[in-house]
């Protein structure tokens, strides 16, 4: 129930056509009051027309006059999707005073406007104002809806952001099956008497199960018990015709979510009337299936009744009122509404109760929560917090939103481009998202604390890097790298790392001074299509400690076992440094299909003698990615 009272707005500054009617309004009053009389006695059983309310002066309006086409200053507007965006943000929910019937009055869009809040059918008034300005060919709907939608009730509903889009389907080429053509051997004999005994007792204990699945579901949650205003509950929302704006069907717009609805959406229950800014119609055909079954073709005068007869060349907007006009410019009905309104202050004095700084902080309270099942979301103004933070969705366990299981925010205008930040509360991961244009080229970081060495993941902007770096994973052991792209099709790195020393430790040393002690470095490659496999390396491993440096081949496509050449150190042999040895005792080489030179031992020493300067550069790649974490 709303704390607001209506009676104690001041209504003195309002301009002078919100406090009486012109000899025009009274005219097209007088049509109105006139159609209702014959529609109330044409169908004695259909409820009262909403059709000439009172505004926020107690002056009797027609509805159609209320409605006043206007186009704001800013780009989302421009769109169907930004105005009931807009609307449904930036005004406060209140509900009808009675549930069954129309409210009494109905104020103007700049009203709504300046006081942020209104029921369904000022949203509707307002948001069909926009879209009508926008160019769109919408209208405001007085019909039934669910207990759900009037009451803006959403707990029973999925969170917008955690919906999985709909799969797309592309058109693949059938595969053939592998299997197709493999021997087919018999199959180990089993007993039929212990299958059956097997399936018996699955039986029984998936009805076990599922007794217990429903116990757990009473407790938990309890459906909704059934509405007993079903069908009788009021709601106004906005219908937006195909045709114009390049808009394709028909739908409705739930003003106070924002969001679209088809035309068959079971929670809209019936429609009695529609009216924009030039027309009004009546709703004549069967609503015992909601809105389902509905032909909104109005030119049908089957299905809709129109109050004013309209002619070809009423399809656009109306033009304003001539200033010199009198009673016999409105003898004709289809002129009436052209020349009776609209009485709300021109669009320019809605614009002004929107400057920049309010349209940029839609939110009247601040911010906004909305409940889901299972899930609520928190949504601010652009620069409302000083992290940036714009939006939040929490996701619970359950109903009771008691439990957190996960926390996806989103951030706006961030020096570091950081724009979506995930909390795992069950794995305790946070994952951070950045837009690219960072100085680290950070594309994702992945992490459960900022302390180094405790287990990072990293993802880039790979083709922006010179060394084609897609994603680094780092533990307090071991460091993996991917890559992609690359003109050596190096695509992975994979680092071991030693304990450091305890001493150094105890004596206050820096990180950097005391490294880890770099145990294993092995690369992977992919195949090089321009040289021969047993020249193509596959796999290339440095064992630093060890001294040890073992290559792996390609395979060709008939061999089982890859060439390999493992460099061992020389056991008794103090190592020099900057000392390349080779002799026979520290080469081990299995090349089947080599050529003669890689049996020469010149051949191999200058391979070593690349592998170790290659291996003190990897050293230095190492520490360098050590410290780019």
């Amino acid at each position: 129930i709303s704390d607001f009272d209506w009676s104690s707005i001041d209504t003195s500054n309002l301009p002078s056509s919100y406090k009486t009617n012109s000899r025009q309004e009274k005219k097209l009053l007088q049509l109105a009051d006139h159609f209702f009389q014959q529609y109330s006695h044409l169908c004695p059983d259909r409820k009262p027309l909403f059709i000439h309310p009172l505004n926020e002066c107690g002056v009797q309006k027609f509805v159609s006059t209320t409605v006043r086409p206007t186009l704001l200053p800013y780009p989302d507007m421009y769109y169907w999707s930004g105005c009931a965006s807009f609307v449904s943000n930036y005004l406060i929910m209140e509900p009808l005073e009675s549930p069954i019937t129309p409210p009494s009055s109905l104020y103007s869009p700049t009203t709504i406007v300046k006081y942020q809040r209104g029921n369904c059918f000022d949203f509707s008034v307002l948001l069909c104002s926009l879209l009508v300005g926008a160019g769109y060919d919408a209208y405001c709907v007085h019909g039934y809806a669910t207990l759900e939608m009037c009451s803006l009730d959403q707990t029973q509903e999925v969170c917008p952001r955690l919906r999985k889009p709909p799969e797309v389907r592309s058109a693949e080429p059938v595969k053939e099956d592998p299997n197709k053509y493999r021997i087919k051997y018999p199959l180990e004999p089993k007993s039929q008497f212990d299958l059956q005994q097997k399936a018996k007792e699955e039986e029984e204990a998936k009805s076990t199960q599922e007794e217990e699945r429903e116990e757990e579901v009473v407790e938990e949650v309890e459906k909704p018990k059934r509405d007993s205003l079903h069908g009788l509950r009021v709601h106004a929302w906005v219908l937006v015709l195909s045709g114009k704006r390049k808009v394709t069907e028909t739908f409705f717009i739930n003003p106070f979510t924002g969001n679209d609805h088809s035309t068959k959406d079971e929670c809209f229950l019936g429609i009695e009337s529609i009216w924009n800014d030039k027309n009004y119609w009546v709703n004549m055909q069967d609503c015992r299936n909601g809105c389902k079954d509905l032909s909104f073709d109005l030119s049908n005068r089957f299905c809709w009744e129109i109050m004013f007869p309209e002619s070809n060349e009423d399809s656009q907007l109306p033009t304003e009122s001539p200033q010199e006009s009198t009673d016999d410019m409105v003898s004709d009905p289809s002129n009436a509404l052209e020349h009776g309104g609209p009485w709300v202050e021109p669009s320019i004095c809605l614009t002004c109760l929107l400057p920049t700084a309010e349209y940029e902080n839609p939110f009247p309270r601040g911010k906004k929560v909305i409940l889901y099942d299972k899930a609520k979301q928190e949504k601010w103004a652009a620069y409302a917090n000083a992290d940036g933070l714009v939006e939040r969705v929490t996701v619970y366990a359950d109903s009771d939103r008691t439990e957190e299981l996960e926390v996806k925010e989103w951030f706006e205008h961030r020096k570091d481009l950081l724009y979506m930040r995930e909390v795992d509360h069950q794995t305790q991961l946070i994952t951070d998202h950045f837009k690219p244009g960072h100085p680290l080229l950070l594309k994702a970081h992945t992490y459960t604390s900022l302390e180094p060495e405790t287990g990072h993941t990293v993802e880039f902007y790979h083709k922006a890097r010179v060394d084609g770096l897609w994603k680094r994973s780092e533990t307090a052991t071991e460091m993996t790298e991917y890559f992609e792209e690359r003109e050596d099709l190096l695509h992975k790195r994979h680092i071991k790392f030693g304990e450091r020393e305890q001493g150094m430790e105890m004596a206050g040393v820096t990180a950097e001074a005391n490294a880890r002690p770099i145990v294993q470095i092995k690369e992977y490659f992919l195949r090089n299509p321009k040289k021969p496999a047993d020249e193509d390396i596959e796999e290339r491993v440095f064992k630093v400690i060890d001294d040890v440096i073992q290559l792996t081949y390609h395979l060709e496509i008939y061999d089982i076992i890859p060439s390999k050449v493992v460099f061992a150190r020389v056991i008794g042999r103090e190592k020099r440094e900057g000392e390349v040895f080779l002799s026979r005792e520290n080469t081990v080489k299995y090349q089947p299909w080599s050529s003669e030179k890689h049996k020469n031992m010149r051949y191999l020493y200058n391979l070593l003698w690349e592998l170790r300067a290659e291996q003190k550069d990897l050293k230095q790649l190492v520490r360098d990615s050590e410290a780019e974490v």
